[in-house]
């Protein structure tokens, strides 16, 4: 038991640090806490490398003026030594265009011990809400996995945000990520 409650701790840790890099829009802290060889699929890309997820990290956040992520208690698994978890997530976003928007998702996430520290070795994001806080706009049909440790598989696609445009200070718009 003593060797979960360590690894549920590093997992807490490591989203606490996300949502402080993320608050912070700062693409190194954020591209830390992967892995090297990491893996993230997000908003329909599948992003390879602690190098391409902290540049379009950085592209993310010239549309976002800040960002407050809440992460639920991860239900983390061990399985055959291998770490993951399902953690259910919450979002406040003000854009720089003014515009804001509360999102509600789903992370699936496998983690490995790298340097000494707890990394994210491949997350998928699956994007169920964007929209006002009061939950009026529609859900986004996601694929469920079933009960946890059920995780995507790799041709799992994420969710592609169409409907939701960010407004760029030169007033054209763009597909948000």
């Amino acid at each position: 038991m003593s060797d979960f409650l360590i690894v549920e701790c590093a997992v807490r840790q490591l989203h606490a640090r996300y949502v402080d890099a993320l608050w912070r829009k700062d693409p190194e802290s954020f591209a830390e806490l992967f892995a090297e060889d990491a893996e993230w699929k997000v908003a329909g890309m599948q992003l390879r490398g602690r190098a391409e997820i902290k540049a379009e990290f950085a592209k993310f956040m010239r549309h976002i003026d800040r960002t407050f992520m809440i992460f639920g208690t991860p239900i983390v698994e061990i399985v055959e030594g291998v770490v993951s978890s399902r953690t259910y997530v919450t979002e406040n976003n003000k854009f720089v265009s003014g515009r804001t928007a509360s999102t509600i998702g789903i992370y699936y996430e496998r983690f490995v011990e790298e340097g000494n520290r707890w990394r994210f070795k491949w997350r998928h994001w699956n994007l169920w809400y964007i929209g006002p806080p009061d939950f009026s706009a529609p859900l986004y049909q996601c694929k469920e996995f079933g009960p946890p440790p059920g995780m995507p598989g790799p041709d799992d696609p994420t969710t592609v945000r169409k409907d939701f445009l960010f407004a760029s200070s030169d007033g054209t718009s763009s597909a948000s990520p």
